[in-house]
C-alpha cells in the first residue's frame, strides 16, 4: 500500500461487531497502529482508505 508518496507495507485487520466493522491499520515498519469503526455495509476499499488516513494522521502527530 502506498501513502505519503512512498512505498510502505500496511496491514489491515477487519473485525465485525454487530452492525459495525472495526478496522485496524498497522504500519509494518514502525508498528504504529490506528483504529476506525465503520458501518458494516461500507465497502472494504472505503474502510481501508479511512483507516489509512487515520494512520497517516497518527504518524504525522508522532513525528513518524
Amino acid at each position: 500500500m502506498t501513502g505519503g508518496g512512498s512505498q510502505r507495507e500496511v496491514l489491515f485487520e477487519f473485525v465485525r461487531v454487530g452492525n459495525a466493522v472495526k478496522v485496524t491499520a498497522v504500519d509494518a515498519a514502525s508498528g504504529t497502529e490506528a483504529t476506525i469503526v465503520g458501518a458494516a455495509g461500507t465497502s472494504e476499499e472505503v474502510l481501508k482508505r479511512n483507516a489509512l488516513g487515520k494512520l497517516d494522521y497518527v504518524m504525522r502527530r508522532r513525528g513518524g
